[in-house]
């Protein structure tokens, strides 16, 4: 995935996209990791409240994606200071320059 993936870069997040093709992952299937370094913040609960604010973004986000993509978001230490807007929106721009949101493949 790292390797091989495609990355997106935003001002306080990374996408790292990659087409399933797999035969142990479902091809119906879309994965989504969100990933929060120690780097980030050294407190747990600031680092899982990113983490929840992510998730909660694509949530929104699921039924705009196709199917079959493994997705790796990684939150950079900048992100401290942003809110779930500001989270929803990066997320809705790295997956349009990914050209996977609303159909595109």
């Amino acid at each position: 995935m790292y390797q091989r993936g495609r990355r997106y870069h935003a001002a306080h997040l990374l996408l790292r996209i990659f087409w399933s093709t797999q035969a142990q992952a479902a091809p119906e299937a879309l994965r989504v990791a969100v990933v929060v370094s120690q780097k980030v913040s050294k407190r747990a609960v600031a680092r899982n409240r990113l983490r929840r604010q992510i998730q909660a973004g694509f949530q929104t986000l699921l039924p705009r994606l196709p199917a079959g993509l493994l997705l790796v978001i990684t939150v950079k230490p900048t992100a401290l200071e942003c809110d779930y807007h500001q989270f929803l929106q990066e997320l809705e721009q790295l997956l349009a320059n990914a050209e996977v949101l609303d159909g595109h493949s």
